[in-house]
């Protein structure tokens, strides 16, 4: 399978299968000198992993990063990072009586007409599994960006509850990750209802980077705005990106747009201007329901562990577009 690398001078590849012995990823890119150890790793693949509350799958994975290469002393050597995490909880046999099934919404029917077999365990190579991989990736990224530059994202929307609060403080603070913590407790309460009678629900999850650093992104064909799409809309539960006021410039007038900066969402021409950049993306409603949800271990709401994914693909686009500019500037 090809296209399981992501990046250009910051580059990563993804590799590993839901129910296989591990998942992983190889980074080259990253500049030596970065302090960096097993333990930077585990609060964001924590926020990922399965089984962390009522409203994720049951699926219980300690998702322990094993730093295997590109380090030495406790700091970057400019060499490849490879880094793994094992299956532990891995039930193939809930999986079985799908050997011969395609699912709907899944990956399951393409993937055998494109390579003519597929992993029916979980999804194989096409869970949202794979995930720990960018997750890791997303760690290392952070490191190069400037320490000003925050990417945070929280649940704007699930099913039909929206947050009219932004306190990003309160995110963490309960298990759908939202910032206002009354649209958070009605969120909650949807999901676990649709969980009961074996459904499920999506969302809209909103990204800000804050103090990112100004004139990332090159005209024509690869401006920022198109690389950040590319990087969150290669995550399997999106079925949408929009930056700025997204989709709602489509009713706007010209005197309206144009009167608020904040209505670009941090890019112009697509380049960043280095103010708060803005982005939206829509996810899809988990389409393991009804049976299949009852004899495997899926989420009734993908959002909550979606969110460190979506930072972490924000993250490297950004880190490989800081090292693209410096390249250009000498």
């Amino acid at each position: 399978m090809a296209s399981n690398s992501f990046g250009d001078i910051f580059r990563f590849t993804s590799f590993g299968e839901s129910h296989g012995r591990a998942l992983g990823v190889v980074i080259d890119g990253c500049p030596a000198g970065i302090s960096l150890d097993e333990d930077d790793f585990v609060p964001e693949l924590q926020r990922r992993r399965p089984g962390q509350s009522s409203v994720t799958t049951s699926r219980n994975e300690a998702d322990s990063p094993e730093l295997l290469a590109g380090t030495f002393e406790g700091v970057t050597t400019g060499m490849p990072i490879a880094l793994i995490v094992r299956n532990e909880n891995q039930r193939s046999g809930d999986y079985e009586s799908l050997r011969g099934t395609h699912r709907p919404g899944h990956a399951d029917a393409t993937y055998a007409g494109k390579y003519g077999h597929r992993d029916h365990r979980g999804g194989g190579r096409s869970s949202g599994r794979e995930t720990v991989a960018r997750v890791m990736a997303g760690v290392v990224a952070r490191r190069i960006l400037p320490q000003a530059t925050r990417v945070l994202a929280h649940a704007k929307v699930i099913g039909p509850h929206e947050a009219t609060e932004y306190l990003p403080e309160t995110i963490e603070q309960n298990v759908v990750r939202c910032a206002d913590p009354s649209a958070a407790a009605l969120m909650e309460e949807h999901i676990l209802a649709l969980k009961a009678a074996g459904d499920s629900v999506g969302g809209l999850v909103e990204i800000l980077v804050t103090d990112p650093p100004p004139y990332l992104g090159d005209p024509v064909f690869r401006k920022l705005k198109s690389r950040l799409a590319d990087a969150v809309m290669s995550v399997g539960a999106v079925t949408g990106f929009s930056y700025g006021r997204g989709f709602e410039t489509a009713r706007l007038q010209g005197l309206d747009y144009v009167s608020d900066s904040a209505n670009f969402g941090g890019l112009s021409g697509g380049i960043s201007s280095g103010e708060t950049i803005r982005l939206q993306a829509s996810i899809k409603p988990t389409t393991s329901v009804a049976d299949v949800a009852r004899r495997g271990r899926h989420d009734p709401c993908i959002v909550p562990r979606v969110i460190p994914v979506l930072e972490a693909m924000v993250a490297c686009t950004l880190a490989d577009a800081l090292l693209m500019q410096r390249a250009l500037s000498g």
